[in-house]
C-alpha cells in the first residue's frame, strides 16, 4: 500500500553535479517502484522507514517556493528530475509539475525531462513555449513481462513509445535513457531499432550495485530469474569485462545505423 503524505519544502530549485545547472524534484519518492532504483539512498534523508517505492511525499508548495528572479534562469538548464519521477501517477493530481513549468515559461531556461510515464503527453502546450526543452523517455527493456516484474506502475512501454513518437512529431526534441542494462536481459539493440526513426539520441548507462541497489536486485532475481544468478556474479563480484564488450557493441552498431549514442560506463 501506498503511503501518500503531503509536505511543505523550504526550496524547489538545486544545483547539481548533473550535466544541468539544476534540477527540480517534485516529489520525494517514486510510486513506480522501479527494483533497481538507484534513488533509494533518499530513504535515509527521510524520517520513512517503509520501503522505497511504497511512500510519496508530496511537495503541496513547490510551485510557490520556485524563485522568481529571472537573472537566476539566464542560459541555465533544468533538469527534471534526479530522484524521483516528475510524472508519476500522483502528477495527475496534484499538478505539481505542470504549475512549476508553468511558472518557468517567462524565464525561458533549458528544460530537460526524463521520465517513464506517458503523462508527460499533457504538458505539450506549456512545453512547446520553452525555445529550449528536451523530453526523454526510460527505456531498459521492449519486453512487457519483464517491464512489469521491474516497472511495476510505470507506464507500459508501448505507451512511452507512442508518447515520444507524439512528442517529437510536433518538433520537441526527444531521446531515451536505455539504463539500466540489465545484463542478458536489455536488448539495447531492439530498442534502438523500434525507435530510430523519432529519436535524436540515446543515453545508455550500466546496472549501479551501489547501496541497496545490489540486494534488491539479487532478491527479484532469485525469485523470477534463478538461472541467471551465477552469470551476475561473475559479473559483479569476479570481475568479468562484461561491459566493455556491450560498450564496444553498441558503438560499432550506432556507428552502423548512423545513431547518436551517448555511452555513460
Amino acid at each position: 500500500m501506498l503511503k501518500i503524505s503531503e509536505v511543505c519544502a523550504r526550496s524547489i530549485l538545486s544545483t547539481t553535479g548533473l550535466p544541468a545547472d539544476y534540477v527540480i524534484n517534485p516529489y520525494v519518492g517514486c510510486q513506480h517502484a522501479c527494483v533497481y532504483c538507484y534513488a533509494c539512498f533518499m530513504k535515509k534523508f527521510s524520517a520513512h522507514t517503509e520501503p522505497w517505492g511504497t511512500f510519496v511525499d508530496i511537495k503541496i508548495n513547490a510551485p510557490e517556493v520556485l524563485p522568481v528572479k529571472p537573472a537566476k534562469y539566464e542560459n541555465k538548464s533544468i533538469y527534471f528530475s534526479s530522484v524521483t519521477d516528475a510524472y508519476q501517477p500522483l502528477e495527475r493530481k496534484y499538478e505539481l509539475t505542470r504549475k512549476i513549468l508553468e511558472k518557468l515559461v517567462q524565464f525561458q531556461p533549458k528544460i530537460s525531462i526524463q521520465t517513464k510515464s506517458s503523462l508527460v503527453l499533457r504538458d505539450r502546450d506549456i512545453l512547446r513555449q520553452f525555445s529550449s526543452c528536451e523530453v526523454g523517455f526510460t527505456i531498459m527493456t521492449m519486453d512487457e513481462k519483464l517491464r512489469r516484474e521491474i516497472e511495476p506502475f510505470a507506464s507500459p512501454i508501448a505507451e512511452r513509445i507512442t508518447a515520444l513518437k507524439q512528442i517529437h512529431d510536433e518538433g520537441i526534441p526527444t531521446y531515451i535513457f536505455i539504463g539500466p542494462i540489465l545484463p542478458y536481459l536489455t536488448g539495447w539493440k531492439e530498442i534502438i531499432s523500434a525507435t530510430k526513426g523519432f529519436v535524436n539520441y540515446y543515453m545508455i548507462d550500466s546496472f549501479n550495485t551501489r547501496g541497496a541497489i545490489w540486494s534488491n536486485v539479487r532478491r527479484w532475481l532469485a525469485t523470477s530469474h534463478p538461472d541467471l544468478l551465477s552469470r551476475y556474479d561473475k559479473i559483479y563480484v569476479s570481475g568479468e569485462d562484461y561491459w566493455r564488450k556491450v560498450s564496444g557493441a553498441v558503438h560499432e552498431f550506432s556507428k552502423s545505423e548512423g545513431i547518436d549514442s551517448r555511452i555513460f560506463f
